[in-house]
């Protein structure tokens, strides 16, 4: 690459970088891994920089970077973690934890037992502001696939949440 390309690719990143560590923590629930999922994107979109016609495209073309990682890395058998109730080290309580940590907190514990092309189609739909056309686009598959995607996963998280979030829980 040439030096005004390198300096274009480095304003991007600066301007999205924590746009995308975040939505990358959204899908894996981990911020180590999510810096990981983060920097894999945008070495694919430096890799191919030179070749991207349409820069207003880019956005799309990271986020569905970013969504494939995580499915993939989640398919890893080497890589699937076991959850357990018990830690090695307990923390201790502290009552004076705010609700909107509290709520951040169960709702990323409900994202992890969401398989992960249902937690993908969420935090697209719902975190990210997608509507279902655009996350079609990103996920690479149907509308109807995007739909019933979402269906089963607010399904899997309300399961999974249980009575920690009552917002997220049907009206009838």
């Amino acid at each position: 690459m040439d030096q005004r390309d390198e300096q274009e690719f480095a304003e991007y990143f600066v301007a999205r970088r924590e746009a995308v560590r975040r939505t990358a923590y959204l899908l894996c629930g981990d911020w180590h891994r999510a810096d990981d999922f983060a920097q894999t994107a945008f070495v694919a979109v430096h890799r191919r920089w030179r070749k991207i016609r349409d820069k207003q495209a880019l956005d799309a073309y990271v986020r569905r970077t970013l969504v494939r990682a995580v499915i993939d890395e989640s398919r890893r058998p080497w890589r699937r973690e076991k959850f357990t109730d018990e830690l090695p080290e307990s923390p201790t309580p502290d009552h004076e934890i705010g609700d909107t940590v509290a709520t951040r907190e169960a709702l990323m514990k409900g994202l992890r037992r969401v398989p992960p092309r249902q937690r993908a189609v969420l935090v697209l739909r719902f975190l990210e502001g997608l509507d279902v056309t655009a996350t079609a686009e990103v996920l690479k598959c149907s509308e109807g696939t995007v739909k019933s995607q979402t269906a089963r996963g607010l399904t899997a998280l309300r399961e999974a949440l249980g009575d920690a979030i009552d917002d997220l829980r049907p009206a009838s």
